[in-house]
């Protein structure tokens, strides 16, 4: 993924999965740096990891 999509994604009111290594995530913000973002798994657990958004796939 590329961070114009990150942002789309994250602007968007659309519920658009994506995916981290197979699994389901929320993206929560671009991080400055402008190649990661921060995102947590959908679900009840809200544990924040930091990944590359070229690892992020959109469903």
């Amino acid at each position: 993924m590329d961070v114009k999509r990150v942002k789309q994604i994250l602007s968007s009111p659309a519920d658009i999965e994506v995916k981290y290594h197979d699994a389901s995530v929320w993206i929560d913000k671009l991080n400055e740096d402008g190649r990661t973002a921060t995102v947590h798994l959908r679900g009840p657990l809200e544990e924040r990891t930091i990944v590359e958004i070229a690892e992020l796939e959109e469903k």
